[in-house]
């Protein structure tokens, strides 16, 4: 059952991130595909695609905490090999999984008009809106299923399953796109209901194959009566991992609004430049996402085995590789910057902002990623609140006060320079956290273990006294 606990560490690391890989890449490409395909249909319904994000990514970020949890813990519990606790805690957090998708999506259904009339929509992108988001929210539970599936199957040492049915998801996405939207092959033109309804059955297809995984191959899925209480106590347990984890996915959105309204103080290039190396940025980490979305059950599982020992060779070997992905990627893009700004624009002004970001900002890359790496690990080690004020102190301490102060001071490198030095001190920061916390476990667990080796020694003198003939005091009495 805890099939990451026992082969050696780097190389259930390397076997559990290499098929993620496919699947990471694959993941990323259901906005770009519906982005690309709904753009065909002209300027309104590529905005109206706009105007759905905050939405999608608020219902997809509270998918993820739930998920998150539910890792966390069944990890553990397949770390102890309490195959019993693990199916409870997966088939409940299926079960909380839905009824929250369920209840996001009714509110965002009947909500719609006022929230996206609060987010900027006019009277011209409101019909496409509805009827985008009418399909998507009806087809919401098939998104948040597989993600909360994807964690569960690498804990089971099934990542080759998980970045499977992840590819295959993507491909009929992009497959199903034009058919729907365009009608070809005989089939009606949808417009950009078509997207909607392709991405729901791309993803319906992913829910049912991880529903059969979860429950013929790794018998992680309980279909059998549970009392209430039991339902209330897993629930109990899941959201009190999923509201930490919720709220430092939030703070990922709110730190690019700011820093968009920072940079735009410097003009339209500068906001196009920056926007160009966030896709850059996207595709450079899709290999450490791959390790990254690995390690939390990794540790968590060796957590519940109570072996701390592997869970510091994987901080060592993941900040290792971080420090030398980074290091790579910074020179590659550092002597290529022109070259790479050029394919984004023709106008000088963005190529020198562009060129200007990728000579700073990537030596930063290697601490930025080892902090994503720490927070991974603290929830692992069941310390998801840990992680949050990490990410909090990342974006509200330091990231948003210095990309200010460095703005002020240096003008449009100052934001660069801001967002270096935040990369470099929240890396340093977390390394220090998760040494703290895996000493401060390890004591407890050597603490934990003590009184059981001094019972272990009285029976053992118990028992060489008897047979030296030498009868015990209190049996004298």
């Amino acid at each position: 059952m805890a099939v990451l606990v026992n082969r050696g560490v780097r190389y259930t690391l390397v076997h559990m991130a290499f098929p993620m890989l496919a699947g990471t890449f694959a993941a990323n490409t259901y906005a770009l595909a519906d982005a690309y395909f709904v753009s065909k249909l002209g300027t309104l319904p590529l905005a109206a695609m706009a105007f759905t994000f905050p939405v999608v990514m608020m219902i997809t970020f509270i998918a993820g905490g739930l998920g998150t949890g539910v890792t966390a813990l069944s990890s553990s519990a397949m770390g102890r090999d309490d195959h019993d606790e693990a199916a409870r805690l997966v088939t409940h957090g299926i079960a909380l999984t839905t009824l929250t998708t369920i209840l996001l999506a009714g509110i965002g259904y009947l909500t719609m008009d006022p929230v996206f009339r609060w987010l900027g929509a006019d009277s011209e992108t409101m019909p496409y809106i509805r009827q985008f988001m009418c399909i998507w929210f009806f087809g919401a539970l098939t998104m948040s299923l597989p993600m909360m599936g994807n964690g569960i199957l690498i804990s089971a040492g099934d990542s080759r399953g998980a970045s499977l049915f992840m590819i295959i998801g993507a491909a009929i996405n992009v497959i199903l796109n034009p058919l729907l939207i365009f009608g070809y092959l005989g089939l009606p033109a949808l417009g950009i209901r078509g997207s909607a309804l392709a991405t729901v059955i791309a993803q319906l297809v992913s829910t049912v194959w991880l529903m059969y995984l979860l429950y013929h191959k790794h018998r992680l899925l309980a279909l059998r009566h549970f009392p209430l209480r039991e339902y209330i106590e897993s629930f109990r347990r899941i959201i009190s991992f999923a509201i930490p984890c919720i709220l430092g996915m939030i703070l990922m959105p709110i730190s690019a609004t700011v820093i968009t309204q920072i940079v735009s103080k410097f003009g339209n290039a500068a906001v196009a430049a920056v926007g160009a190396a966030s896709r850059l940025e996207s595709f450079a980490f899709i290999i450490p996402m791959a390790l990254g979305m690995s390690l939390t059950p990794f540790v968590s599982q060796n957590f519940g085995a109570a072996r701390l020992d592997r869970i510091r060779q994987a901080r060592t070997l993941a900040v290792r590789f971080a420090l030398g992905y980074g290091g790579v990627v910074a020179v590659l893009f550092f002597l290529a910057a022109p070259q790479l700004a050029a394919l984004f624009s023709d106008e000088q002004e963005v190529i020198k902002v562009l060129t200007m970001y990728l000579r700073l900002i990537p030596f930063g890359y290697g601490m930025m990623e080892t902090h994503r790496y720490c927070g991974f690990v603290l929830t692992g080690l069941q310390k998801p609140t840990h992680s949050t004020i990490l990410n909090t102190i990342r974006v509200i301490v330091l990231l948003i006060p210095l990309t200010w102060l460095m703005a002020r001071l240096l003008g449009v490198r100052g934001v660069f320079v801001g967002r270096l030095i935040t990369d470099i001190s929240v890396g340093t920061l977390g390394l220090v956290w998760v040494a703290r916390v895996l000493r401060s476990a390890m004591a407890q667990q050597a603490s934990a273990a003590l009184p059981a080796e001094e019972d272990d020694e009285e029976h053992a003198g118990h028992r060489m006294s008897r047979d030296a003939g030498v009868v015990p005091v209190q049996e004298l009495v």
